[in-house]
């Protein structure tokens, strides 16, 4: 059996024992450069301060308005059917002259369209309302 150690001519190559880094260099420069540029454009904001989240418990007073709307679009003022949108309207003009002005508390199911709540809503802009609130539930505890 014969073994090849040298090279076919008969002088040796020299080793080369170092680990070329000119590849690696580049590689990091490049992701250098793409942080440089990124980071700046993550980091800007423009200077606001943001609503805070507050969870208030709702307080019922006798004068506050429910008006709910179920499933089917029906609104009802506390627990009676409202007609209509102009009915809706007119029974809201006639409280937003008290002083001082009761809240608008809506009450919309799930299941309902957005369309009838908005309704709600815009009747509640025609008549000046100025505090309108919408009632959850809680998220659950867990």
């Amino acid at each position: 059996m014969a073994m090849n150690v040298g090279s076919p001519s008969g002088e040796e190559d020299p080793l080369n024992s170092t680990i070329n880094t000119t590849p690696l260099v580049d590689v990091m420069l490049v992701l250098l450069i793409i942080f440089l540029i990124t980071i700046p454009v993550v980091t800007q904001s423009i200077a606001m301060k943001l609503p805070q989240e507050t969870n208030l418990a709702r307080q019922t007073k006798p004068e506050n308005i429910e008006i709910s709307v179920n499933r089917d679009g029906d609104v009802f003022w506390n627990t009676q059917p409202v007609a209509d949108s102009e009915a809706l309207f007119q029974r809201l003009k006639q409280v937003a002259v008290m002083n001082p002005q009761p809240e608008v508390h809506i009450r919309g199911d799930q299941a309902a369209r957005y369309e009838s709540i908005g309704r709600v809503v815009f009747a509640c802009q025609r008549a000046a309302i100025a505090k309108i609130s919408f009632v959850t539930e809680p998220p659950p505890k867990g």
